[in-house]
């Protein structure tokens, strides 16, 4: 198997991590629409992936959406019924949009679920003309060839024994393990 460019869509920098660990998720924006500017970026959560926390963008409007969860979970000992499911970076002004020729990142954090197993972060890219929905997931398996705009795939390992394998500082928003 033959890695894609960078520049082929968007990527999560961080392709696998161990179940039941905190997890930065950097989307990597490497071009626009058909040489056109992107406007805003959709993360849709994937079921299991809880208390995501957007990081703020410098001239992006931040906006998130809430759901009520099919399994609620225990969070500082009390029950979490309902968390993010989506979370919309929006260029505030048309300065602000990302031009084709430009890469950057847009991140949150979450914790993993507890289990292995693959996690499809599924990202709408708007652009000033037109937009890409790369949220397309294999009927089977985790392969994402033959896919015209493949989610992006979080490979959720076993756990891991050491705690310096966690991804985020114990002081970070959103970092703390229950």
């Amino acid at each position: 198997m033959t890695a894609m460019p960078a520049f082929s869509h968007v990527l999560l920098e961080t392709k696998t991590a161990p179940s039941g660990s905190n997890y930065k998720a950097v989307f990597q924006v490497g071009h626009g629409c058909e040489g056109s500017a992107t406007t805003g970026i959709t993360v849709r959560i994937p079921a299991g992936f809880q208390g995501a926390k957007p990081y703020p963008k410098a001239g992006w409007t931040l906006a998130v959406k809430q759901e009520k969860l099919a399994q609620p979970y225990a969070s500082h000992g009390k029950p979490v019924t309902e968390d993010v499911s989506v979370v919309s970076w929006t260029a505030a002004s048309q300065d602000a949009a990302l031009p084709d020729a430009f890469f950057d990142d847009f991140m949150l954090r979450g914790k993993l679920p507890e289990t292995a197993g693959p996690l499809w972060f599924k990202v709408l890219q708007t652009c000033a003309s037109g937009s890409l929905d790369w949220g397309d997931v294999p009927a089977a398996g985790v392969s994402s060839k033959g896919l015209k705009f493949p989610a992006l795939l979080l490979d959720v390992t076993g756990p891991e024994t050491a705690a310096a394998t966690d991804s985020a500082p114990a002081h970070a928003p959103g970092a703390h393990q229950h």
